[in-house]
């Protein structure tokens, strides 16, 4: 499905990323797995390779400009070329008060620059790259709280929000260049970085009963992330793809529920 092609995934060390790295790879793209945890990144990489796959490790912060330009140079060294990029690097939110009086600036800005600028940087240097070769797809995590977010977590909401709108509006001119650019609104995936707002297993059953059909496996998110990255997703850019198992359909306010 994606023979000779060559992508990128940031946050590939874990969670959706590394799901979605091994996916591209099963479905034959060479992958740069790019992570700032390195150890997770060769981890990545090792499954791919054990697996029949192609893969390197990268390190990278992806949502500082410097690494971004770095990562997508590293892509072209290894492999000649880009036609994918996942943006998938993310951070849930520090400290336990989400709430916009109780986040310190600091912790504001490192939600935005992880989980928007990175979007943003990383496009930059690889959309020239991506058209080079004759066009491709970025995919982009988003999230459901992009769409229906909760209360506490103001700056994660804002930052997913951001990708949503960014997502749709660098599809516009990446039309021209043969690119189709879309985003995936996963729920609450059980991933190492929602363990952190699950906290316990009842937590977690509690979020579980919020989604109709219940948590979604990693898999089945990077199963999306292949076909919008191949051919079969052609008629798709600038979609943000509600892939939540009904979180934002159940969560509606029970008079609009009827």
């Amino acid at each position: 499905m994606l023979n000779d092609k060559v992508a990128i995934v940031t946050g590939g060390g874990s969670g959706l990323g590394r799901a979605g790295a091994v996916a591209l790879a099963r479905a034959g793209a060479a992958v740069l797995v790019s992570d700032i945890d390195a150890d997770g990144a060769r981890a990545t990489v090792e499954a791919i390779v054990a697996a029949g796959g192609r893969a390197v490790a990268h390190v990278a912060d992806a949502g500082r400009a410097a690494d971004a330009e770095r990562m997508v140079g590293a892509a072209l060294e290894a492999y000649g070329a880009l036609h994918i990029l996942y943006n998938n690097a993310g951070v849930a939110w520090p400290g336990r008060d989400g709430f916009t009086p109780a986040i310190a600036p600091d912790d504001w800005d490192t939600v935005i620059r992880i989980n928007l600028s990175s979007v943003f940087y990383c496009s930059k240097y690889a959309i020239p790259a991506i058209a080079a070769a004759g066009g491709g797809a970025i995919i982009n995590t988003a999230s459901s709280m992009a769409h229906l977010p909760l209360g506490g977590m103001d700056a994660y909401a804002a930052s997913k929000g951001g990708v949503a709108l960014l997502t749709k509006s660098m599809a516009v001119h990446c039309g021209a260049m043969n690119i189709r650019v879309n985003a995936i609104s996963p729920g609450y995936v059980d991933t190492p970085m929602n363990a952190m707002i699950f906290g316990s297993e009842q937590f977690k059953e509690g979020f579980a009963k919020g989604h109709a059909t219940g948590l979604q496996t990693v898999e089945e998110i990077a199963d999306l992330v292949v076909f919008l990255a191949s051919d079969a997703a052609r008629s798709l850019t600038g979609a943000v793809l509600n892939c939540d198992r009904g979180w934002t359909a159940f969560k509606q306010p029970d008079v609009l529920r009827g």
